[in-house]
Parts: C-alpha cells; structure tokens; sequence
C-alpha cells in the first residue's frame, strides 16, 4: 500500500491495497453477501477473531474495507468504518458512545435529520442532550454536566455556515475527558482535517463531497483504531446500516477527482457569494469566504477553502423566496451538496423541516433564508441565472 505526502495524489493512489486476482487498474468490486471457509475449523477461527479473512459482507468486505483504508488516510486517522448512509454513521457513532444517563453537548444548529436524532430518539433512550452555539466558548464550557461524555458538532453547521474554533473544542474535551465527533461533511478532508485539530472521531455523509456525483447514498467514520473497530462490531454489526460493495466503489471512484471538484466548488463559491453579497435584493449571505463572515479568521489555520456551499436572505418575503427558487432554470431544486449540478433549497421547508417555529428561529433559520450548494458549471451561467431569478425578489 503506497502513501504521499501530498493529499492530492493520495486521493488517487493512496490505500489501495491490490489489483486483485487480474492487475485490474481500476478497484474489484467484491459483490457478495458472504465468503466460502476451507473447513469448520476455518470458519470457527474467522468468527473467534483468530483469522484475517473475510465471514459476511455486514461484517467486512474487501471493496468497503478499500474505501476504509483510503479515508482513514486522506482524514489522517488509523482506521474508518463505511456505512449504509451518513445519518448510519451518526447514528452508530452516537450510540456506541452514549447510553441512559449519559449527556451530549451538540450546535443548536445541525443538519435537520441528526436534530431530530438528537432532539427526539435519544431522549426516548434516557440520553440526555444539550443545544448550545458551539462557535460560543463560554457557552459550550457552561454546558458540560458530570455526566457528559460526548461533544458533538458540524464545521460549517448546516446551513448557516457557522465556523467551530476545532482547536478549542478538542482542548476543553481534553480538560474534561469527553469524545469530540465533528461533520467533515462540507470541507472534505481536502479542505479540513479535523482530527489534526485533536478531534477523535471525523464523519462524512459520503453521499456528497467525496462521492460527487450524486449516485450514492453512503456514510464515513474516521478515528482511531480500537473505537472505529467497537463501532464496526457492535452498532453497525448490530444495526445493519452497512455500505454495499458497489456503492463503495462509487465512492471510491469519486475520491479520484475529489482534489480538483472541490478547487472548481471553492472557486466557483467566491465568486457566486461576492455576486450575492452585491445584489439589492440580498439581505445577507453567509459564506466562509467573505471577509465578514465571523469563521472568515479560520481560513488558513483551519480550512484550506471556504468550500461551494452557502446560504443568503433574501430582503423579500417567504412567498418572494419561493418564487425566486421556482424562477430558476438551470439550478435544479434539490437538497444535497457536493454534485457536479448547482443545488438550491429552502431549509425551513426542506431539510430543517423537522424543526419547530421557535426551533428554527433559536438557530437562525428564517423563512427567507435560502441554502446554495454551487456546482462546477460556469460561475458566469450560475450567476446568470441567479440573477434573473432574483428579479422577483426585488
């Protein structure tokens, strides 16, 4: 298995472990449900644990474990588990760290499917959660019980694009003992590398960046070895939310371009933003890469990019939001991230539809506030077609 310094020819070479049995140049796919034993005495030593060799695909599979190895070393982590999907690998995460009695700290911003996770199934399970600003240090410090055991948070949080200080939430983690999880989802290990930062375990929703092409639906844990291994042989064993051998090789195939895709996104994010940041019927655009912007002081530090995702209010109203949404022709209404096609939603209706009224507006989320997630088309046809959407809004 060959390795670079450089993350860049990493995404392309780095972990692969063989050819196969032909020297394919592209990586097999392993499409099976199980695995043939020499003997019973084989099988016996592979379920014991005594034996490297492969059982059952829920249990590990030679495609998925590629991907595995190529994520541990893009996210510089000693190992990484792939799941079914990115709310399998919250999920599993959460749970193998947390049972009855134990608190989570977690943003009062989140992507809307863990909020409900967090807001509504883990109480039902005796689990205690908090909802505090996390860009907040003092807030965070006050929210810490006796029995917290885990800090969970997303950099940017989705989809107001707020900046989490990494170096301090690991550092009050550390003077407390508690696990820090963080959503890589937005930055990609290209642009952010959290667990260079002290956080332990860094999660993906594959089904956007790393993958790309918007044919997955597919998650990613990276940490270190002995939990990432616990995880794999209990919640995700036990829960099932696996990844197929195919869509790993998806995944897989993804990672190859990711470097460059997310260059375009980034690129092609500034100037969309600054084009919005302009615009008499903007009220505010909250992106990473506008000087304004309060996470703007972590570019360099902590991100190498601002990222192709953003979010903006609009001056009109709700029915003026629609309608500029409604008016685009090229942007393809949709949520998810990370595609080759510019994406355009509206959380309160959408994503974060799982959030009360007086939720959406503790974390910011108005009725007017629209998330963008630019593609890697032309950035003139993108803002061509922006701008003559947003004449209804005017």
């Amino acid at each position: 298995m060959w390795e670079s310094k450089n993350i860049e020819t990493n995404t392309i070479h780095g972990g692969k472990k063989s050819q196969g049995e032909f020297g394919t140049l592209s990586t097999p796919i392993y499409q099976t449900s199980t695995f043939v034993f020499d003997n019973v005495q084989q099988g016996a030593q592979r379920f014991a644990g005594e034996d490297g060799g492969h059982m059952y695909s829920r249990l590990g599979n030679p495609t998925v474990e590629e991907l595995e190895a190529r994520m541990a070393l893009l996210e510089g982590t000693e190992a990484a588990a792939a799941f079914g999907s990115g709310m399998g690998a919250v999920s599993s995460a959460v749970l193998a760290l947390l049972k009855a009695g134990d608190h989570l700290v977690t943003s009062h911003r989140l992507y809307g499917c863990t909020f409900a996770l967090f807001n509504h199934q883990l109480p039902a399970l005796g689990i205690e959660v908090s909802f505090v600003d996390l860009a907040d240090e003092q807030a965070l410090r006050a929210a810490i019980r006796p029995n917290t055991k885990v800090i969970y948070g997303e950099t940017p949080i989705n989809p107001c694009m707020t900046v989490i200080d990494l170096d301090t939430v690991a550092a009050i983690a550390r003077q407390h003992d508690l696990t820090t999880v963080i959503d890589n989802t937005f930055m990609s290990p290209i642009l952010q590398r959290p667990a260079s930062h002290g956080i332990d375990l860094v999660l993906h929703s594959a089904t956007k960046y790393l993958n790309g092409h918007g044919d997955v639906v597919a998650g990613i844990l990276c940490g270190p070895g002995e939990l990432i291994d616990r995880i794999k042989m209990t919640t995700r064993k036990d829960m099932g939310a696996v990844m197929s051998p195919h869509d790993a090789w998806l995944v897989i195939r993804g990672l190859k371009t990711l470097h460059l895709r997310m260059q375009r996104h980034g690129e092609n994010g500034q100037l969309v933003a600054e084009y919005l940041q302009d615009h008499d019927a903007v009220e505010k655009v909250y992106y990473p890469g506008l000087p304004n912007h309060p996470g703007h002081a972590l570019l360099g530090r902590q991100m190498r990019g601002a990222g192709g995702v953003m979010a903006f209010e609009l001056k009109g109203s709700f029915e003026q939001a629609v309608a500029f949404i409604n008016k685009l022709q090229m942007c393809k209404r949709a949520v998810s991230l990370g595609d080759a096609e510019t994406l355009i939603q509206h959380p309160a209706s959408m994503t974060h539809s799982t959030y009360e009224p007086e939720e959406l507006a503790e974390a910011g989320i108005s009725r007017t506030l629209i998330r963008l997630a630019v593609g890697l088309e032309n950035a003139q046809d993108i803002v061509a077609d922006l701008g003559q959407a947003l004449s209804v809004a005017r």
